[in-house]
């Protein structure tokens, strides 16, 4: 089984984050903002990871960053040394007008590349640069390679779910078992 649960404690948040890799997609999320518990549902639904999140804090700003930073970390400790796994994963992602291109790499290097082309100030209830930093602190928390370019789409919440939707779907491909490399590092350098 490959899970794990992350606590994270500041002065500003009190974060508690459980994912269950291999699981079935269920989530439950409760943040305080109305947006990033639709993409945390987004992203358990199409990755298939169970997530549960519980997050409170001083401000919109400080939950979002930590609850990504909190989320990777879990993600990151539940996939333990990464032996296994397929690596790579990447998605071309659909969301009625909007076309998200994803492509991961959980090499245990952080690097993101996102470029999401939001355009409003505030999607729903969450401002634009704390959804884009969302992505970054995830994926350097996660400790991978991710690229994120939406192609296309003139509806910011089109745009942004594409994205979310692109990333887990990917994730759940980089992240599954590769039957012909059980238990060995896919890395020819022999080390993630």
């Amino acid at each position: 089984m490959r899970n794990a649960r992350i606590s994270r404690k500041t002065k500003e948040t009190t974060i508690e984050v459980t994912v269950e890799v291999d699981g079935e997609g269920v989530s439950d999320s409760k943040t305080g903002v109305g947006f990033l518990d639709h993409m945390l549902d987004s992203f358990a639904t199409h990755s298939l990871t169970d997530i549960r999140v519980r997050a409170k804090g001083d401000l919109q700003h400080h939950i979002v960053e930590d609850v990504a930073l909190a989320l990777g970390a879990a993600l990151s400790s539940a996939l333990g040394d990464r032996a296994g796994i397929v690596r790579f994963g990447s998605a071309v992602i659909p969301m009625d007008d909007s076309l998200a291109l994803v492509a991961v790499d959980l090499v245990k290097r952080p690097y993101a590349s996102v470029q999401l082309g939001l355009e409003r100030v505030v999607v729903e209830d969450a401002p634009r640069e704390d959804l884009e930093h969302f992505f970054v602190s995830l994926i350097t928390s996660l400790g991978s390679t991710v690229h994120v370019k939406v192609l296309d789409g003139k509806n910011d919440h089109h745009r942004y779910e594409a994205a979310v939707k692109g990333l887990a779907v990917a994730f759940r491909n980089a992240a599954a078992y590769d039957s012909r490399r059980p238990r060995k590092t896919p890395s020819s350098k022999g080390k993630m």
